[in-house]
């Protein structure tokens, strides 16, 4: 009976890597089939996406769509159209927990069965989309942002970026 345990887990564990994925996190189903990646957006919700932390900007094959906290400046940044675009003024690094452990692999890949984009998660699909988590007013409902924390503010109908100081909104 375990044996048949372990080789259904096996079985559902290289469907879903050989599938292309729609992920709910904090739910049960994604919302729409345009969608690669669905966070809980319920009433009150005062959860963001927290950005990987740089030391400087990725070089190398870079994809438009990037986003890192980049701690040497304290800034929020978006690859786009072959440079780096600043979406934050500075802010503070103080807060950040340093990974020290080996990074190995290329990352998670979700809404395709492979990518040549470097990142930890990398989000790639031609017909679907990220909805970022919804927070009405984060400046006011989320208690300790920490920097790199990026939402949809709801209220002002935003996208709203933590730099470790300030909230910067983007429409």
């Amino acid at each position: 009976m375990k044996n048949i345990k372990n080789i259904g887990i096996a079985v559902a564990l290289v469907i879903f890597n050989f599938s292309i994925a729609q992920v709910a996190i904090g739910k049960q189903t994604v919302d729409g089939n345009s969608t690669v990646l669905d966070f809980n957006n319920v009433s009150g919700n005062t959860k963001g996406l927290i950005l990987p932390a740089t030391f400087g900007v990725p070089t190398g094959s870079l994809v438009n769509g990037t986003f890192v906290f980049d701690v040497t400046d304290n800034k929020i940044k978006v690859y786009e159209n072959d440079a780096w675009r600043l979406l934050s003024d500075t802010g503070s690094s103080s807060a950040i927990i340093t990974n020290n452990s080996a990074v190995q692999g290329k990352g998670v890949v979700i809404g395709a069965s492979s990518s040549t984009a470097d990142g930890v998660l990398v989000l790639e699909s031609p017909d679907k989309a990220m909805i970022l988590p919804q927070i009405a007013t984060p400046h006011l409902n989320v208690k300790n942002p920490y920097p790199g924390m990026m939402c949809y503010d709801t209220t002002s109908k935003a996208l709203a970026v933590f730099d470790g100081s300030v909230w910067s909104y983007w429409k």
